[in-house]
């Protein structure tokens, strides 16, 4: 089974909501709409992580930020997967014609003579003595 994959930027902060008024509630709404809404789309949620990134910090230097990144996964539809090397086609066969019905192959008969005492000799045809 083939996957492919979709990394989406963790939110920062929550969202202002009737009814939620913690950090922590605002945060998990936020967190859940997010994902909710990626997973209408057939993705399913793997993990999260926390990952390593350079940015410039000013005209010279550079600092490395961490950024927390949500993975989701789905199976790949099987039009996509890789296609293997094509195979050597057999030459067509000829379409086929009409074919008389098999004939049987004609029965091998031996012939006997049957020599009596009665029978002579044929003559001798040749001209000699």
């Amino acid at each position: 089974m083939t996957y492919e994959y979709k990394v989406v930027p963790a939110p920062l902060r929550g969202t202002k909501a009737p009814g939620v008024k913690s950090y922590e509630d605002r945060f998990a709404l936020t967190l859940e709409t997010t994902m909710n809404e990626i997973a209408a789309d057939g993705w399913e949620y793997l993990r999260a992580d926390t990952l390593p990134c350079e940015q410039r910090d000013g005209l010279m230097s550079k600092t490395t930020v961490y950024q927390n990144m949500l993975v989701f996964r789905r199976t790949k539809p099987s039009s996509s997967a890789p296609k293997m090397k094509p195979q050597r086609q057999a030459p067509a066969a000829p379409a086929p014609t009409a074919v008389a019905p098999p004939v049987a192959p004609p029965v091998a008969t031996v012939q006997k003579k049957i020599v009596t005492k009665d029978d002579k000799p044929a003559p001798d045809v040749a001209g000699g003595d």
